[in-house]
């Protein structure tokens, strides 16, 4: 439950009021992709942290969005996030 809302002091004959607006603080990486080199025909796991457990997260490459399938495995589990690549090839660089 927000806390933002209006809030009143009242004194009897006079009342003071206030509205507080709660800001949601933004998501954030606290782990940072890293690196990393596979030899072709490898599994290779890609992994990030984020402040929020509940945040959305997507996967590109090359700037087109992946989606789980034979290739690519993806999950979210509490506050990490991790990319499987099966099978990595060069073109998968």
């Amino acid at each position: 439950k927000s806390d933002g809302d209006t809030y009143t002091c009242d004194i009897g004959d006079a009342q003071s009021r206030a509205k507080l607006v709660v800001q949601e603080k933004p998501c954030i990486f606290t782990k940072e992709l890293v690196d990393t080199e596979v030899t072709e025909g490898e599994d290779v796991i890609l992994h990030c942290e984020t402040s929020k457990s509940d945040s959305p997260v997507k996967w590109c490459k090359d700037e087109k969005s992946l989606r789980n399938s034979s290739k690519y495995n993806i999950s979210r589990s509490g506050f990490e996030a991790k990319l499987v690549i099966h099978r990595a090839e060069e073109r998968d660089s």
